[in-house]
């Protein structure tokens, strides 16, 4: 891939990022079933989160990292996710939160990150947070330093994968002992599934145009 090629991208993104996002019609497609269901809604003790979602270029494509969740005693565990977490008080901003937590989660170099702009934010009933998705780019594949205590793996995702339909599939998951219908993306072995599939489809909306 050529400076040209992943530049054209970059700008590509950036202007569809300024057009009117698709937001719940995006969610909607890849929300389990237990979501509507259960009708869980934000309260006073809800709280703020983002992510980092980071296209850089690689081996001649374009590429972007999830990463996978350490077994642990909480509602994520085991799952795949963007690089990202809870706001501080210290941090300006949420796109400062998205930068600083894949800074501490992956050893991306976020001084080298361009944003581009945002993603329409998340609520996460499970761990009642709002989670703002940030879009940025690399102008390099970075080296990824994971926290153990954060990230179990770093899976380096192509762009070409996500737009392949046929990674999409539907099927009963279990999370802590309960069993959900819930669609997915299998990606690199795994089953990506939730908020994170969520925002990914929302970004594959913005993508397509």
């Amino acid at each position: 891939m050529t400076d040209t090629t992943f530049h054209s991208f970059t700008e590509d993104l950036r202007q569809r990022l300024r057009q009117p996002l698709p937001g719940e019609a995006a969610h909607a497609r890849m929300a389990s079933e237990a979501r509507y269901r259960l009708g869980i809604k934000p309260n006073g003790r809800t709280r703020r989160s983002a992510v980092l979602i980071c296209f850089y270029p690689s081996k001649n494509s374009i590429y972007l990292p999830l990463i996978l969740r350490p077994q642990y005693d909480g509602v994520h565990a085991g799952q795949m996710a963007f690089p990202g977490g809870r706001a501080e008080q210290f941090d300006e901003n949420l796109t400062r939160t998205a930068l600083r937590e894949a800074q501490e989660e992956v050893g991306i170099r976020v001084s080298d990150v361009k944003v581009l702009g945002l993603l329409t934010e998340l609520f996460i009933p499970p761990s009642n947070f709002y989670v703002q998705p940030v879009v940025g780019v690399l102008p390099y594949r970075p080296d990824f330093y994971p926290d153990p205590r954060e990230v179990e793996a770093v899976v380096e995702v192509e762009l070409d994968r996500l737009l392949d339909e046929t990674i999409v599939g539907d099927s009963k998951i279990e999370v802590r002992g309960i069993t959900v219908d819930a669609p997915f993306y299998q990606i690199e072995g795994y089953r990506v599934w939730g908020a994170t599939a969520m925002m990914i489809s929302e970004l594959l909306m913005v993508l397509d145009g």
